[in-house]
């Protein structure tokens, strides 16, 4: 039997904080360590218990969301971020991509659109909502290769396998999932995918599905 999917959530609305540990404790494979409204506090138990999901309000009062998403992913990168709350603007998704969310859940969110998103993110996905995708890609791959387009793309060469790769992180698959279909070892493709990285002059796994869908891959092979 799987280990639940252990979770920490820090929202600053009690009622909002106190309904949504309630709702996941109704869901069989999920625990909640802790529910927290103040900051530092939550800081410190995701130091402590390295959980596989951080659960984040979009719209804490007293806080920046987003330096807190930089806290966690540069102090415990194992904790996966998900961002929870209002619609944010498009480039305010941007700025959490770089800073290390690995997903986001809308406020208009269903209950199976909220689990199935901790889900994929503790198996090592990464999530975006539907309806920001496209733009959220062209912003990203404008931010990330725009300057430099043109010298990535004189310079990168791609083997085969990191192009089958790059074609499926566009399809928002986990290492795991692409392992199993490219029929080789996971080590194997966490090493492509740093590749990948090093020679696109990207940052994360968002930003190469970024270029990829912004056609850069495409480019490439002009």
């Amino acid at each position: 039997m799987k280990d639940p999917i252990a979770l920490i959530l820090i929202d600053d609305n009690r009622l909002l904080r106190e309904g949504i540990a309630a709702l996941i404790h109704t869901q069989p494979g999920f625990k909640v360590l802790a529910a927290f409204a103040e900051v530092d506090e939550a800081l410190q138990k995701v130091r402590e218990s390295k959980p596989d999901v951080v659960l984040l309000d979009f719209g804490l009062a007293d806080h920046d969301s987003l330096s807190l998403t930089t806290m966690v992913h540069n102090e415990v990168p194992e904790a996966r971020v998900i961002v929870m709350g209002l619609l944010p603007l498009q480039e305010d998704v941007a700025n959490y991509v770089r800073a290390g969310a690995s997903g986001f859940i809308m406020k208009d969110a269903s209950f199976e659109d909220f689990f199935a998103t901790i889900r994929a993110v503790a198996g090592g996905a990464e999530v975006l909502p539907p309806a920001l995708t496209n733009s959220l890609f062209t912003q990203i791959a404008r931010n990330a290769a725009g300057g430099s387009r043109a010298k990535v793309l004189e310079a990168v060469r791609l083997t085969s396998r990191e192009r089958q790769v790059i074609d499926l992180l566009g399809e928002g698959l986990s290492n795991k999932e692409i392992a199993t279909r490219l029929h080789i070892a996971v080590h194997t493709v966490k090493s492509h995918v740093h590749n990948v990285l090093e020679k696109l002059a990207l940052r994360s796994r968002l930003e190469v599905a970024a270029f990829t869908h912004a056609g850069g891959v495409r480019a490439l092979d002009q």
